[in-house]
């Protein structure tokens, strides 16, 4: 096989997901082609479709087909409760193991200024600007306890001292230097039902 062959192609795209080694690339490949060419058609159509018409809610930085999510949109949520997170993963996460109701906040990542990931690239300017809406009550920090994690939890209080909102952050049941999306979900709920004020 050529390096440039379109078999070559495919194997490296799917390496490129996360956790698919070059192995497990390979077999994906293969099973496509040779038992499931429609299943690999259809995942091509979802995925450029995908690719071409998600972006980001206004609102909540979330992933979205439409301007606003289906959370930010939602007469049920709790407009009181702000539940600040680093990925829309962790979003996922939360739903799945808690009773929250309230909205959030996507980060999009962690402060890393040897990154290049600023305050800016946080969106941390319109979460100011969250934290002046009259609801809102109480934001909830649910930032992995990285040391990057930690950083971008204090900048947050920072932003969130002139203003009359409770702040809290989820209880440490989740382990220092984990991620929130690779949690079991009863630690998460534990966690998340002892959260502590700041």
């Amino acid at each position: 096989m050529s390096e440039s062959s379109l078999l070559n192609q495919l194997i490296e795209a799917l390496r490129r997901l996360p956790g698919i080694g070059p192995k497990s690339a390979q077999r994906m490949a293969f099973h496509l082609l040779e038992r499931d060419r429609d299943a690999g058609r259809q995942l091509a159509r979802v995925m450029a479709a995908a690719m071409e018409r998600i972006g980001r809610c206004e609102r909540c930085r979330t992933l979205t087909e439409h301007a606003r999510c289906h959370l930010c949109t939602s007469s049920r949520r709790d407009a009181s409760l702000l539940c600040i997170v680093e990925q829309p993963s962790d979003i996922v996460a939360i739903e799945q193991a808690t009773d929250y109701g309230g909205l959030y906040f996507v980060l999009g990542g962690r402060l890393s200024p040897l990154d290049g990931i600023g305050p800016e690239e946080l969106g941390l300017d319109r979460l100011e600007a969250r934290f002046q809406e009259p609801e809102l009550s109480e934001a909830i920090l649910a930032i992995s306890p990285t040391v990057e994690g930690l950083a971008t939890a204090h900048y947050i209080t920072d932003l969130a001292q002139g203003s009359q909102l409770r702040l809290s952050r989820i209880a440490h049941g989740v382990p220092l230097g984990g991620e929130l999306e690779f949690v079991d979900g009863n630690t998460l709920a534990h966690a998340f039902a002892g959260r502590l004020g700041l």
